[in-house]
């Protein structure tokens, strides 16, 4: 992984710790809105998690393939990727 480890590992610590925060407010009973602004908050964090490792994958992998049909491959997966988050 070409991302820098620090700052992905910190988003992914955030959105577990909003996670845990939803599963306490789901056995606390909250307030149903409560409960949906957290889950997208913390959907929100994981797509920066997604957006900085597939920014690196594109700066780094993509970008050094040797060859024509390493660098075909690499968009190939991008768009397979881009495909399905999408949907």
């Amino acid at each position: 992984m070409k991302a820098d480890k620090n700052t992905v590992s910190q988003l992914l610590k955030t959105a577990r710790g909003q996670i845990d925060g939803i599963l306490k407010m789901v056995e606390d009973d909250r307030y149903c809105i409560d409960i949906v602004q957290q889950v997208m908050a913390a959907e929100a964090m994981l797509r920066k998690v997604q957006t900085q490792v597939l920014s690196a994958h594109m700066k780094t992998c993509v970008k050094n393939a040797q060859t024509d049909a390493e660098k075909e491959e690499k968009i190939d997966e991008l768009i397979q990727i881009m495909t399905r988050i999408s949907k």
